[in-house]
């Protein structure tokens, strides 16, 4: 089976007919059930396409049902063995583990197969990471900056509106550009649609509102409601690798490090908000977090950058006289 159906064209294998099948409705229970957005079925079809190439090696045969339950906790090692020995990075090979064990265990309900090995198998220990902020000063002159890099003026407000956008409110950049015409900000709040398609409202600033009315005041698109509110030069969906690139050319002109991403403006908002003084449950509501201990990260930034950012007025309250 090439791995078309799983939404990837770099990893092909073979799979009997019922594997196919299982598949395909797991598939949709992470679509339906779970609620899991594109994004995350593609890079679980990513995971489970790997796994799925090594094991056809492995045994010599296309992989069925029936040869996943046969499976030994040695052949999920000789898999994990494969995966370091290519270099893959630890935490691509710990979600990749996530995933075969999500996978199994859908099956496993459903009553299509039961294998207790790929349990007893442990992920690769992850060392902690600290979430990489920004410098408030950074962070408002990398706003600037980055409007002046279009020689297009609506392309310009563009950006700027969302680096403003992440910053202010916090946003993932897939949920900023999932957003709609529909969901201009004309309020106070902001409905956002999170991981696992979980809702929250998040609080608008003034200089947020006022860069996206900006933006699409010139932006040569309709605004039809169910029109992407962050477009492309031809209207389309915004491809979250222009932000990307743009960025990189910010860092760039600006000599930031290459930690200076567009999630680095949702660290940067969350660390910012941490200094001034705001609770963690707080925050936590902010960010969507599903758990306390993913916001308390943020706790652990360096604590001399922390006092001095305290010391400092809010840079979001900088950001309107900006």
């Amino acid at each position: 089976m090439d791995t078309g159906t799983l939404k990837d064209r770099l990893i092909h294998f073979a799979a009997r007919n019922d594997l196919i099948a299982a598949i395909s409705s797991w598939r949709e229970w992470l679509s339906s059930e779970r609620r899991a957005s594109d994004h995350t079925i593609d890079a679980y079809a990513r995971d489970l396409a790997a796994f799925l190439a090594f094991i056809g090696q492995h045994i010599g045969d296309e992989p069925n049902v029936a040869a996943l339950a046969a499976l030994k906790p040695a052949d999920f090692r000789a898999y994990l063995a494969y995966r370091n020995g290519l270099g893959i990075a630890r935490s691509s090979v710990a979600r990749g583990m996530s995933t075969l064990r999500n996978f199994f265990k859908f099956l496993e309900r459903q009553e299509i197969l039961h294998n207790p090995a790929v349990t007893a198998i442990k992920t690769p220990r992850l060392p902690k990471s600290v979430p990489k902020a920004l410098r408030e000063d950074d962070a408002l002159e990398a706003i600037r900056t980055i409007g002046d890099i279009h020689d297009e003026p609506w392309l310009a407000a563009r950006d700027t509106a969302l680096m403003v956008l992440l910053y202010g409110c916090g946003l993932r950049i897939g949920e900023a550009l999932g957003l709609t015409c529909a969901d201009t900000p004309k309020g106070e709040t902001l409905r956002v649609i999170g991981k696992g398609r979980k809702e929250r409202i998040v609080p608008v600033l003034p200089v947020v509102k006022d860069a996206i009315a900006a933006y699409r005041k010139i932006c040569p698109f309709a605004p039809d409601d169910d029109a992407p509110l962050f477009v492309g030069a031809r209207g389309k969906a915004l491809n979250p690798g222009v932000v990307q690139r743009q960025l990189r050319h910010v860092r760039a002109l600006m000599g930031l490090e290459e930690t200076a991403t567009p999630h680095a403006l949702r660290h940067s908002f969350a660390t910012h908000l941490l200094a001034k003084g705001g609770d963690l449950r707080t925050i936590q509501e902010l960010l969507g977090h599903a758990s306390l201990s993913t916001t308390q990260r943020y706790t652990a930034v360096d604590a001399a950058h922390l006092t001095k950012v305290y010391r400092q007025s809010h840079p979001r309250a900088k950001m309107k006289a900006a």
